[in-house]
């Protein structure tokens, strides 16, 4: 007998509704949890080590002064490891939440790489719900990550990515991806000055 894939685990959050003020150039962001909205620490289930990223504050607050939704798509293969439980993933979001000033949607897959899931980056799954979820297309998404597997997630939604690489990320990640930044406070400037339609694309 077939058993249905995993699914994802969807963290609700407080934070900002998918509301738009008006025109935009990308409908939604979503972000990389680990490496990208805060900084790495493995399979980490302590509030207390909650440490955003440089310029991540500021990239969300111009993203929410544009009237663009965000949401975060993060693997957490610790809890099918057995060393993180659900609550402990949703206390560090919680954290992070706080600690950046509220994003639309949290959702993270929990399975092992090998578990079959459809959720699991570079699986399509977390960025197709998180854009059902934010009210948006998975076309209208912008996805940002410091690994390859994020970007290629972007691409097998029918998403952009857009890497921004930090000192985890492979030499060769960077050289194949179609999109860079030198940081995330320049991936969404980059982003809100591209005009709407325009597909943008580009290094730095």
């Amino acid at each position: 007998m077939n058993r249905p894939a995993p699914r994802p685990a969807l963290h609700e959050s407080s934070g900002e509704a998918a509301s738009f003020r008006g025109p935009a150039p990308v409908a939604a962001v979503l972000f990389d949890r680990d490496g990208t909205l805060v900084e790495d620490v493995p399979y980490n289930g302590d509030p207390e080590m909650v440490r955003p990223m440089p310029g991540a504050r500021e990239a969300l607050e111009l993203l929410r002064a544009q009237g663009v939704a965000t949401g975060v798509v993060s693997n957490q293969s610790g809890i099918g490891r057995g060393l993180l439980t659900h609550a402990d993933v949703r206390r560090v979001n919680d954290r992070a939440d706080a600690l950046l000033g509220g994003l639309g949607t949290w959702l993270y897959c929990p399975h092992l790489p090998d578990a079959g899931c459809d959720c699991r980056k570079p699986r399509p799954g977390l960025v197709v719900e998180a854009a059902r979820r934010l009210g948006v297309t998975p076309g209208d998404c912008v996805v940002i990550g410091d690994i390859a597997a994020d970007v290629r997630a972007a691409h097998a939604a029918g998403a952009r990515g857009v890497l921004v690489p930090n000192a985890a990320t492979l030499p060769e990640e960077v050289r194949r991806a179609p999109d860079t930044a030198r940081d995330l406070l320049t991936a969404v400037r980059r982003l809100l000055a591209q005009a709407p339609g325009t597909g943008g694309g580009g290094r730095s």
